[in-house]
């Protein structure tokens, strides 16, 4: 049976109007999920994979504007070499059969993070894919790869500084517009909602500037079990949340 038949309860009398405009996620527990079960660790990267493509395909049936994946943090390069390669191979995989997938579903693709360390081949199978999916306009489906939300805005202070010792930014002139406009995120809608699976409570260097007023879920599930399901909760749970924004009532207009 289709998952999304399955699970349409939970969305039931909501107003699509509610749902979150963009969902980051932290898929947390592919290693925990293999090891439970006797199993590589490297299996569990591959069944998250397989979770990446529902998720994907669901936020787009939904019609929300954009998602955004934690695939390989900056603290991640920590890991033994070989579960590293798997990775950078899964990634470079996955860049190569989801095109007509992302095509078909209109879906544009945007990276963030460092580019340094990532293998060229993998670089170039990512660019590849960016490239033909830039005409999209439907779901943004943004992956951070190599990324650190401190790393982020590290980098935005180095411009901000280089444009200042250069005579093109006044000091006094910057302010939260102008650090958001240099972070790897800018144009992009901050997050509504964060989730995170494998029931950890820590946003682990994660889009830092960005989830400042996110809602947070989070389910034991690890991401290789994360189903259709479990979206349609968080988005529920989501839809029911008063977001005051540091007030006493929602701002008008803002769900």
């Amino acid at each position: 049976m289709n998952a999304s038949v399955i699970s349409a309860a939970p969305l039931e009398g909501i107003d699509p109007s509610q749902y979150p405009r963009h969902i980051a996620f932290i898929m947390d527990g592919n290693g925990r999920w293999a090891q439970s079960r006797d199993l590589p660790r490297i299996e569990g990267h591959r069944r998250g994979a397989a979770t990446v493509r529902r998720i994907v395909e669901e936020c787009s049936r939904l019609g929300l504007a954009q998602m955004t994946l934690y695939c390989l943090s900056h603290e991640n390069w920590k890991r033994p070499p070989e579960e590293l390669a798997f990775l950078m191979d899964l990634l470079a995989q996955f860049m190569v059969e989801e095109r007509s997938n992302l095509m078909e579903q209109n879906v544009r693709v945007r990276v963030i993070g460092r580019r340094e360390r990532i293998p060229e081949s993998a670089l170039a199978q990512m660019d590849k894919t960016v490239a033909l999916c830039d005409a999209n306009d439907g779901l943004t489906l943004c992956l951070a790869i190599n990324y650190g939300g401190r790393q982020e805005i590290v980098d935005a202070v180095r411009t901000l500084a280089e444009e200042v010792q250069g005579g093109e930014l006044d000091p006094a002139s910057i302010d939260e517009a102008a650090i958001s406009d240099r972070l790897y995120t800018a144009g992009m809608p901050d997050p509504d909602l964060m989730i995170r699976t494998s029931g950890e409570l820590r946003i682990s260097n994660y889009l830092l500037w960005q989830l400042s007023y996110a809602e947070i879920w989070v389910t034991d599930a690890c991401w290789p079990e994360f189903e259709v399901t479990h979206l349609h909760r968080a988005i529920a749970d989501y839809a029911q949340r008063n977001r005051r924004f540091g007030g006493l009532t929602a701002p008008e207009g803002i769900a």
